[in-house]
């Protein structure tokens, strides 16, 4: 899968996206940060403090998510001005409510690079992605105090729906019927 889109935005830097393998240093590196930040407001909103750093090990271990590896799944890094900046993940779930599903995943951009247009373009890259596998709609989960990524979601046409998925800190759920591709 080839999905690589490049915009520029006022001033000299531009926004890349493209594949990435789920075990590059890159996506480790982003992984942690995304990791990081939301486990430490989880922890802080619920418990007032930052997360156990054994902890944060732990998770970040057992969340390889080999289900972003193609041919079912892809997962894309955005950079700013060449700088890795964020994530997003496809994978095929199958047919779910009588749609070819695919789910978004670990969508995140680093808190110093929000605010210059990346957010709309890697989602905009992951519902290309989840096209190209053959998916028809996306779904995802989240917690109810990430509400930017809320807000992002619905600015898109993601509508909120029924629990589609069971996780631990899942709170609220999103759909988005895709549009065929164009052209």
């Amino acid at each position: 899968m080839t999905t690589h889109i490049e915009t520029s935005t006022a001033g000299p830097a531009s926004w890349a996206v493209a594949p990435e393998a789920v075990d590059s240093p890159v996506a480790a590196a982003l992984w942690r940060a995304y990791y990081t930040e939301v486990s430490d407001r989880y922890y802080l909103l619920h418990d007032g403090r930052r997360t156990d750093p054994g902890e944060l090990e732990r998770e970040i271990a057992a969340e390889t998510d080999q289900s972003l590896r193609p041919p079912t799944g892809v997962l894309l890094v955005a950079r700013y001005g060449g700088e890795p900046a964020g994530t997003a993940g496809v994978r095929l779930m199958g047919d779910l409510k009588g749609f070819r599903t695919a789910e978004l995943k670990r969508v995140f951009l680093r808190e110093d690079m929000r605010g210059k247009g990346g957010a709309a373009l890697l989602l905009a890259a992951a519902e290309d992605a989840a096209r190209a596998l053959g998916a028809e709609r996306l779904i995802l989960d989240t917690r109810l105090d990430l509400v930017e990524a809320r807000a992002l979601y619905a600015r898109h046409g993601y509508e909120e729906s029924e629990p589609l998925t069971e996780r631990m800190y899942a709170e609220c759920w999103y759909a988005k019927k895709l549009a065929p591709a164009a052209g």
